[in-house]
C-alpha cells in the first residue's frame, strides 16, 4: 500500500514546486503565462465578435436547412484540437493557400488556431440562449423603432447571463487545449516574446515527456489557477 503511494509523491511536489514558481515569480514561467493568457484572451474576444452576431443571425432568420445548421454547430463542440491543428496547418504551411502570411509556428496562427475552436461554442450557445428569449421582449424591441445594432444589442442585454457561460466555456476550452497549440505553434521557445510559442499546455506536454512530473503538475495548477481567476471574474461582472 505505501509503495503504491509512493508513485503519487509527484503530486505533492508539484504543489509545493507550484507555489514556489508563483511566489518567485519565475521569469520562464511568467513569459509562458503571459503567452497564454494573450493568445486565449484574443482567440476568444475574436470568436466573439464573431459567432455573437452569427449566432443572432441564425436565431432570427428562417431559412432552409435551419435545424442542420444548428445541428452541424452542435457537432462542432467536440472537434478534436488535433483535427483543428492540422487544418490550420494545411492552410498556414508554406505550400498553403495562407503560406504567404508566415503565420506557422508562430503565436498569430496559434490565436488563428484557437478562434475556430471556439467559434462552434460561442455561436451554438447564444442560439440556445436567444431560442429561450420571450417574444413579448423582442416585439417589444422592435416595435420601439430599434436599429438593427441596437436590437443586437437589446437582445444580448437580456441574454447576457447565457453569453457570459458561452464566453467562461469558451475560454475554458481554448487556454486548456494543446494539440491544436503543438502542431500549429510548435512548441517553440526563444529569447523574444514574440518569436516563441510556448504555452502552459505545451510546455506541460514537453516536461512530462522529459519525465519531470513534479513540474507538469506544477504547471497544470497554475493554469487551473488561471481559469479559476477569469472565471471568479466574469462571475462578479454577471453578478453586477
Amino acid at each position: 500500500m505505501v509503495d503504491s503511494l509512493s508513485g503519487l509523491e509527484p503530486i505533492g511536489e508539484g504543489l509545493v514546486q507550484a507555489f514556489y514558481l508563483i511566489v518567485s515569480l519565475d521569469p520562464t514561467i511568467i513569459d509562458i503565462t503571459l503567452r497564454s493568457l494573450l493568445i486565449t484572451f484574443s482567440a476568444v474576444i475574436i470568436g466573439s465578435l464573431i459567432s455573437l452576431p452569427l449566432g443572432a443571425l441564425i436565431s432570427f432568420n428562417d431559412f432552409p436547412g435551419k435545424k442542420t445548421v444548428i445541428n452541424l454547430i452542435q457537432t462542432l463542440y467536440a472537434i478534436p484540437t488535433v483535427v483543428v491543428g492540422l487544418v490550420v496547418f494545411m492552410f498556414l504551411r508554406r505550400i498553403g493557400p495562407f503560406g504567404f502570411l508566415d503565420l506557422l509556428f508562430t503565436p498569430g496562427g496559434m490565436i488563428i488556431g484557437q478562434t475556430i475552436l471556439v467559434l462552434p461554442i460561442i455561436t451554438g450557445l447564444t442560439i440556445s440562449a436567444l431560442s429561450g428569449l420571450d417574444t413579448t421582449i423582442r416585439d417589444t424591441i422592435i416595435s420601439l423603432g430599434a436599429t438593427s445594432l441596437q436590437f443586437f444589442l437589446s437582445v444580448m442585454k437580456e441574454v447576457r447571463f447565457a453569453i457570459f457561460a458561452a464566453i467562461a466555456l469558451a475560454f475554458g476550452r481554448a487556454i486548456s487545449e494543446v494539440g491544436a497549440a503543438i502542431i500549429i505553434g510548435g512548441n517553440i521557445q526563444t529569447g523574444t516574446f514574440w518569436g516563441s510559442t510556448r504555452i502552459l499546455t505545451t510546455a506541460i506536454t514537453l516536461e512530462t515527456g522529459k519525465g519531470d512530473i513534479a513540474l507538469s503538475i506544477a504547471l497544470g495548477i497554475i493554469l487551473l489557477c488561471i481559469a479559476l481567476i477569469v472565471n471568479s471574474l466574469m462571475t462578479i461582472v454577471q453578478q453586477r
